[in-house]
């Protein structure tokens, strides 16, 4: 046995050496090269070590948390950012005060409080009684609770990590699906890659399902002089949004498809379960008060209290009404692993505009899009728009940075109106956070769950991306230009 562990570890040793050589080569190569037209050379070898540390975080040698550490470490003593070492720590550490990072990191508690109560299991087996005879049945009976959600709960992130997640990462369990045990893809790799696709699909359907989508309607309004109303949103994407959630499950089925297809015994089994744990305890009863309630602020008080502040309030109150003790907070390495990782990479990704370097590409790219014919203009700068969301974590600063930026340039090509431009690169801001695991709040949560293998999440990230912006294309323009806007 000592023999074979010894074998295994040379084997291992310069897999783990190319695993840091070739992103070292990659973003060594970038900074060498001279610095293009119109740009800082601080703002080109800030994208060089960007490169490096998310080709880092794909290979992995070491955990993705010290990695992303590592990055914002290093750009803030080469002053890559910022002048000064006062200003630079300060924006090294500028992502831990990002509300969704905490957002996020209450979710992780939420979890633990179904867990702990026996709430999350009870919810799991109602749902698995009803609807667990089939698994493409489940994949579409989580689809409608998240559909369900979406028109009311402004983050997606409180609605899909917050308030989805909990609930469902217990149904894998009962099938035997456990993350990290060799049998993710019994079950709950399906179930869980699903939920959150369908989730960036909700996302773009209503104004108020994502927060960036509030933005942006402020930023047409600047910017192109256009008012969109809750009503011509949701008309001019409902038939995109419907395709979409109806071929989601179905198409993951294919694609990512569980080995458990039929489970006829299931149901009858989680019934039994159900009269076994007999009535809710007061743990439960509380904890259930407490999530909805806290669903509750996330739908109609986000003007009084950030849906982040309200996650943490309602972590606090689990730990004073006993549904969790506090060494079971602080006790969570996870969560606090993905908050530093999460918190770094807000970071790194918002580098890159603060140093110039995604304005400067976008207006680099924008003018090629004026001699193009419309068709293939609109393709150009919707698609642009849409993949330019690999360097960035975060959909609001996404919004922010680039939308202005897109929109100037696209509302130049008159032969359609302001109004189907602004639909046109609204729209994509929920389909876009499909394409990496950093890409918003809410994968965060799904990957850390170790379900989903990062190499997984790159290939359906890149599958999905490339459907949702295919259907997307195919319907969006025929179907506004239908309504006359």
């Amino acid at each position: 046995m000592e023999v074979v562990a010894e074998a295994a570890t040379s084997r291992a040793r310069p897999l783990a050496i190319v695993r840091v050589i070739l992103p070292l080569l990659l973003g060594g190569a970038i900074a060498l090269i001279p610095t293009p037209a119109g740009l800082e050379p601080a703002a080109w070898h800030y994208f060089a070590l960007f490169v490096t540390v998310i080709t880092l975080i794909i290979t992995e040698p070491i955990p993705a948390a010290a990695l992303g550490l590592g990055g914002v470490t290093a750009a803030a003593v080469l002053g890559l950012v910022r002048d000064t070492p006062a200003a630079s720590a300060q924006w090294a550490l500028s992502g831990f005060g990002n509300t969704i990072v905490w957002l996020i990191f209450a979710a992780f508690m939420f979890t633990v409080g179904y867990a702990q109560t026996g709430l999350g299991r009870r919810i799991a087996l109602h749902l698995v009684r009803l609807l667990g005879r089939r698994t493409l049945g489940l994949g579409y009976a989580v689809m409608l609770a998240d559909l369900a959600f979406a028109p009311f709960t402004p983050s997606a992130t409180a609605r899909s990590a917050g308030t989805i997640y909990p609930v469902i990462s217990h149904i894998p369990q009962l099938y035997g699906s456990r993350a990290h045990d060799g049998t993710e893809r019994l079950i709950g790799a399906y179930l869980l890659y699903t939920a959150l696709a369908v989730s960036f699909i909700t996302s773009s359907m209503f104004i108020t399902a994502l927060a960036p989508n509030a933005l942006a309607i402020s930023i047409i309004e600047q910017t192109a002089g256009v008012r969109i109303s809750w009503t011509q949103w949701f008309l001019g994407f409902a038939p995109i949004g419907a395709t979409l959630l109806l071929l989601t499950p179905a198409v993951l089925y294919v694609i990512y498809p569980p080995e458990i297809r039929t489970a006829p015994e299931v149901p009858r089994w989680a019934a039994d379960e159900l009269r076994a744990m007999g009535r809710m305890s007061r743990r439960e009863l509380i904890l259930f008060v407490l999530v909805g309630s806290a669903l509750a602020l996330w739908i109609g008080a986000t003007d009084y209290i950030d849906p982040a502040l309200t996650a943490i309030l309602t972590v606090l109150l689990m730990v004073v009404s006993g549904v969790v003790s506090w060494d079971d907070v602080i006790g969570q390495k996870q969560a606090w692993n993905v908050l530093i990782w999460f918190g770094t990479l807000v970071t790194l990704a918002g580098g890159l505009a603060e140093t110039g370097f995604v304005g400067w590409l976008a207006k680099a790219t924008a003018p090629t899009f004026t001699s193009l014919s419309l068709g293939v203009a609109i393709m150009a700068i919707v698609g642009t728009f849409f993949v330019l969301h690999y360097f960035f974590a975060s959909i609001t600063a996404h919004t922010a940075t680039l939308l202005p930026v897109f929109l100037g340039v696209a509302i130049t090509l008159t032969a359609i109106s302001p109004t189907r431009w602004s639909l046109l690169l609204g729209y994509p801001l929920g389909l876009m956070g499909v394409l990496t695991f950093y890409a918003s709040g809410q994968s965060v949560i799904y990957y850390a769950s170790g379900y989903i293998s990062r190499r997984d999440f790159w290939v359906l990230g890149l599958v999905m991306g490339v459907l949702f912006l295919g259907v997307y294309l195919l319907l969006i323009t025929p179907w506004l230009q239908y309504l006359g806007y």
